[in-house]
């Protein structure tokens, strides 16, 4: 048995005997406490999109589901055939064909297993698994009649803080679409400073999505160097000459501000030689649209680089809880991002939140149940 799958397991045999007989799929809706604003690239991200969700039934009465992202599905390709051609417990998605159902399968093979999906991962994280809100948008800008200025975002860290969450994630890049360049950056300097004064013991990380440059990333972190972030996350689309900048200024102040990267259509190869060489701290791909199957296959190559990750999980709350999951089976993974909100539908109690940290259900699989 591979040395990262427990050997307490019943047994990667417990899978044989069970064949493909159905998959099926429905959409289901997320739901967000409120109306989430603009951000450096897009504009109003609404109150909750909707997904597919898809679920996967054996001969053998057997069945686990999960979300998928991604394009139109072949959701017969699969059916028919043995579960154990189509997925090993120890890696995950073994047949291409299947990788529309990588969700799907882990949380099946847990349940046949009698194991949560962290624990068949080899259980190396840390729980209950630290989070951030993600949800801190360009609220100040909104309404656009009459916009809420400072008040707009502080209103809402306040309801997120409310919540359990311990950690801001703020998006700035205003000055990128929104408000002329030097207004922009000014009122992203005054947003990270007065949630900082707001919350003084929060961990704070800043989100540009693409909208800075290395020159004004650089300034950014001297205005800002007294409100201790976490991380910077895709300040400028990657490249190593403009990391390579911030880089060396980080070192040269001293700042233990991480790089985070990776997350907007990445290429990969490319991102894992950025962390080698020691220009990124944290990779982000997508915890859905990359797959649960795809971190577990680079993450010796993460741990290699002596870098983190923190699955990039915005749009579904649910992605949040598949992200926990990869942090308390893969380890590596010091603190995942949170989406506030609910999923009509789905039973997700088993999962709370509380002081910052997302605690796991001890239920078989995903611990999460279609139609509850």
């Amino acid at each position: 048995m591979p040395a990262d799958l427990p050997t307490d397991l019943p047994g990667t045999g417990a899978l044989a005997g069970h064949w493909i007989a159905a998959v099926d799929s429905t959409r289901v809706r997320s739901r967000y406490p409120r109306t989430i604003g603009r951000n450096a690239r897009l504009g109003a991200h609404g109150d909750g999109p909707d997904v597919l969700a898809i679920t996967v039934r054996t001969d053998a009465g057997a069945s686990g589901w999960g979300l998928y992202e991604g394009p139109e599905p072949d959701l017969a390709a699969c059916v028919g055939r043995p579960l154990e051609e189509l997925f090993d417990p120890a890696l995950g998605v073994i047949d291409p064909a299947a990788l529309p159902l990588d969700i799907a399968l882990h949380d099946l093979a847990g349940r046949i297993l009698g194991v949560p999906v962290h624990a068949m991962l080899g259980g190396h994280g840390t729980v209950p698994v630290a989070c951030y809100s993600g949800a801190i948008y360009f609220d100040d800008l909104d309404p656009e009649e009459s916009p809420r200025g400072l008040d707009g975002v502080l209103t809402a860290c306040a309801a997120d803080w409310d919540a359990g969450y311990r950690a801001f994630k703020l998006k700035i890049g205003r000055g990128n679409l929104w408000m002329p360049a030097d207004e922009g950056f000014a009122r992203d300097v005054e947003v990270v400073r007065a949630v900082r004064d707001a919350y003084p013991e929060a961990r704070l990380l800043v989100d540009m999505n693409d909208g800075y440059s290395p020159e004004r990333t650089i300034r950014f972190l001297d205005a800002v160097q007294e409100c201790d972030l976490y991380w910077i996350e895709e300040p400028f689309a990657e490249h190593a000459e403009g990391l390579r900048a911030v880089r060396e200024h980080l070192n040269r102040t001293g700042s233990r501000v991480l790089v985070a990267d990776g997350e907007f259509d990445p290429d990969v190869e490319q991102v894992l030689d950025l962390a080698a060489a020691g220009l990124l701290d944290v990779l982000l791909m997508d915890v859905l649209s990359f797959g649960f199957t795809a971190w577990r296959r680079i993450m010796p190559r993460v741990r290699e680089a002596g870098v983190l990750a923190s699955p990039h999980a915005w749009g579904h709350p649910l992605k949040t809880l598949y992200a926990a999951q990869l942090a308390a089976g893969l380890g590596t993974i010091p603190v995942v991002e949170a989406v506030p909100g609910r999923t009509e539908g789905v039973d997700a109690t088993g999962y709370t939140l509380h002081d910052g940290a997302i605690t796991l259900p001890d239920d078989p699989g995903f611990g999460l149940h279609l139609g509850g």
